[in-house]
């Protein structure tokens, strides 16, 4: 299959699902974080898919690889402030295992496309 757009990249459609679960899961937390927690999590995880989009419309190799790292950078983000969550007691661990399965995931994704794009 052919790459014409981020859209096509799977790891750009789990890193869209991941930000969808981010939001659900931030609905959660209390209202007094909205402008401190709830802004950081929502925002790192939206950066995640956002570059990889910004990085596979770049013109070199070498810029979709720094934006891939970015976006990796993004979904560490993510998932420390998930686990956050956890030690102040916003959220369970169970609510954040999906988030956190797909996060281990899409980080495989991008260190494997990141690796290749660089050979």
């Amino acid at each position: 299959m052919k790459i014409e757009s981020h859209r096509d990249l799977i790891v750009w459609q789990k890193a869209m699902d991941l930000t969808v679960a981010i939001y659900e899961l931030s609905a959660n937390f209390p209202r007094q974080e909205m402008y401190r927690l709830t802004d950081q999590i929502t925002r790192a995880a939206a950066a995640v898919p956002a570059n990889i989009a910004e990085g596979h419309a770049r013109s070199t190799r070498k810029d979709f690889a720094h934006f891939l790292a970015m976006a990796k950078g993004s979904l560490m983000e993510t998932e420390t402030f998930a686990l956050l969550g956890v030690k102040l007691g916003y959220v369970s661990n169970a609510d954040v295992r999906g988030s956190l399965d797909l996060i281990v995931e899409i980080s495989k994704m991008l260190t494997a496309l990141r690796k290749r794009i660089l050979s």
